[in-house]
């Protein structure tokens, strides 16, 4: 199956509803005695069950020209028209057969309802189904079917007369031609658009898709010309559903038919080295089975995978379902997301925002405008996702939308569409997202790690914590040719930064995206990191206390824990710990302040069996300041906690 063969499950929902009229027909005494209708009829029903509507429905108008009161005839009329997509003409037809007697064969009412539902009058397909639902038990399958469609044409009825604010705009011709591009995925500064093109020409054969992907000009705000990615990641076989982890190092993707995989198509990964991308790996036979997995979308922490699959265990045709990367490396055994978001038709191409919290998927089955819409649920503070919202008209139409990706600053989606005008079958294009749909704004933190010495660029270690939980919510690593790094930031936060690697001195930052900071302003820091020698400090931005105070406040914890870390990994330093304030205040007190503010560092560090031999404390109160106090922000600078090497002791 093509990754997105989407028309494999868009209208599997009305399979069951097609040749129902004759099991009832069955039944009953056909409402015609001329030998010559009923010859016409029969020729017709044969046709019919060959799939040759154009004859079933030469015969079976003939038949009601015979005589006209035929009833069966009008009703596989209709199911012909219905097969063909003549949908006014089925609507006719079924309503001569209510004209003639609305009470022989309720299931006329039903199939008229489908039929104005497909014809977009929902205000009538809502009085067919009710009508049908009247006649009491006809079927469990159909009356839950009729049930869903009535609340579909309710929900598209009220949506059409309360549109949302839409207006879509294509990419232009350096991203969608005469194929279908389908949009995959958008890095976290939404400089490189990464998507699948599909030869529309022959889009049966294998092999007709390939991943591309283009930089956006921020000068005049264009796109690039697409750029086909290489022969690692596009084989001869189908590749699709490709995502970029937020912080723009690791490309996953549903790969098919490859010679290592375990099913139809599986889940692969690859990392992105500057301007290439490593060979990739499948993910392995806890995450991919024999079934279907495909459409990955990645946590900001990269440590949550969602992902589509077919496997057991599920509640319908395919489900959305997710895995934890553990510390060894491998994925858990993935765990479905419930029957709050999946139903027994289709969810599919998950999309977790940089928030965390906000996921945005399609859907075959929960309520909406038919076909295939886009959905969005929220993690509630149970952990529980909340009753998925449909996006609303006219982002969701009649037609299928297929998948759905939302910038960090939470303002902006892409989407991929053969109705919107463009340049020919499937296009990408972006539009302004509704204010209530928009998840939690994010922004972004990017730069360059350097070598504090030689200015060469370096494979460091990120680890942000959330200072509120002190759980890590991103780790991530600087590119290791480039140094350079990306960083996601969702705002509503308090988060401590360190950066880290064997042989150097860490780095640390505080950001406070809370209250009148909840900004979505990019951050554009370069990171320089001091290899450990004597003489070299660092400071320790992410020690905090009170006003005034010495005690350690609990958000200081990781950073201290991180010290700790630091200085078990490289036993033989002597350090001084050292206090700082401004110079707000009397002498003395600052001084006395801050020598009290270094012992509480060091008495941590003593109780968690840090020999204090090798450490030693005092305080500077003013006297060294690194930044002018003449401004609030230069104060704060000077409000500091400092580690100083005072001496590297060899090994015996």
């Amino acid at each position: 199956m093509r990754i997105f063969d989407y028309q494999f499950f868009a209208g599997c929902a009305f399979l069951f509803c097609l040749g129902v009229f004759p099991d009832a027909i069955l039944a009953q005494e056909l409402s015609t005695t001329s030998k010559r209708a009923i010859k016409f009829y029969e020729e017709g029903s044969k046709k019919f069950n060959l799939l040759e509507y154009t004859a079933a429905a030469e015969n079976l108008n003939k038949a009601i020209t015979t005589d006209p009161k035929f009833i069966e005839a009008f009703l596989l009329l209709g199911d012909v028209y219905r097969e063909q997509q003549k949908f006014d003409e089925a609507i006719k037809v079924y309503d001569k057969v209510i004209a003639i007697n609305p009470k022989k064969y309720p299931e006329v009412w039903y199939f008229s309802g489908i039929s104005y539902y497909e014809a977009q009058d929902y205000q009538l397909a809502v009085r067919r189904f009710k009508k049908y639902l009247t006649f009491g038990d006809l079927g469990e399958a159909r009356n839950e079917e009729a049930k869903f469609l009535l609340a579909c044409s309710n929900f598209a009825f009220q949506a059409i007369k309360n549109p949302v604010p839409f207006e879509p705009v294509n990419l232009g011709g350096s991203i969608n031609t005469i194929n279908h591009e389908y949009v995959n995925s958008v890095s976290s500064d939404e400089l490189q658009l990464y998507f699948t093109r599909r030869d529309s020409v022959n889009p049966s054969s294998r092999g007709g898709e390939d991943f591309y992907f283009s930089n956006r000009e921020t000068i005049e705000n264009k796109w690039n010309k697409a750029v086909k990615m290489g022969p690692s990641i596009n084989t001869p076989g189908d590749e699709g559903a490709l995502t970029i982890s937020p912080d723009g190092r690791f490309l996953l993707f549903a790969g098919c038919y490859r010679e290592d995989g375990f099913g139809s198509c599986d889940i692969y990964a690859a990392k992105i080295l500057g301007n290439n991308v490593s060979e990739p790996v499948n993910l392995g036979p806890v995450l991919n089975t024999s079934k279907w997995e495909t459409q990955p979308t990645l946590s900001t922490d990269g440590r949550t995978l969602y992902f589509t699959s077919t496997r057991p265990g599920g509640f319908g045709k395919s489900d959305i379902w997710s895995s934890k990367l553990q510390d060894n490396g491998d994925w858990s055994v993935p765990e479905n997301l419930g029957n709050i978001i999946n139903t027994k038709g289709s969810e599919m191409s998950p999309f977790i925002h940089p928030d965390g919290q906000t996921l945005y998927f399609s859907s075959d089955r929960h309520v909406g405008m038919g076909g295939i819409d886009l959905f969005v649920s929220r993690l509630d503070s149970s952990g529980n996702w909340t009753i998925p919202a449909n996006l609303g008209y006219p982002v969701n139409t009649s037609a299928n939308e297929m998948n759905i990706v939302v910038n960090p600053a939470g303002d902006k989606a892409y989407i991929s569409s053969n109705y919107l005008d463009g340049f020919g079958s499937y296009d990408i294009f972006e539009f302004q997202l509704p204010e209530n749909i928009r998840p939690v704004p994010s922004t972004f933190m990017k730069g360059v790690v350097r070598d504090g010495k030689t200015k060469r660029p370096l494979e460091a270690y990120f680890s942000l914590i959330d200072l509120l939980t002190n759980k890590e919510v991103v780790r991530s690593f600087s590119d290791e040719t480039s140094g350079a790094f990306l960083v996601c930031l969702p705002t509503n936060r308090e988060y401590a930064l360190n950066v880290s690697k064997n042989g150097y001195l860490f780095h640390s930052e505080n950001f406070s995206l809370t209250g009148l900071n909840n900004q979505i302003t990019p951050y554009i820091i370069d990171i320089i990191l001091e290899p450990v020698g004597e003489g070299e400090t660092m400071v320790l931005r992410n020690v905090f206390f009170e006003t005034g105070k010495s005690e350690l406040k609990v958000e200081s914890i990781t950073e201290l824990r991180k010290l700790i870390e630091f200085l078990q990994y490289n036993p033989g330093l002597k350090i001084e710990i050292s206090g700082h304030t401004d110079n707000i205040g009397d002498q003395n007190y600052n001084q006395q302040l801050s020598e009290n503010r270094a012992k509480s560092v060091f008495n941590y560090l003593v109780k968690n069996k840090i020999s204090d031999t090798s450490l030693t404390f005092k305080g500077y109160g003013f006297l060294k300041p690194i930044q002018s106090n003449e401004t609030e922000e230069g104060r704060s600078q000077n409000r500091r906690t400092e580690i100083k090497i005072l001496e590297i002791e060899k090994p015996h």
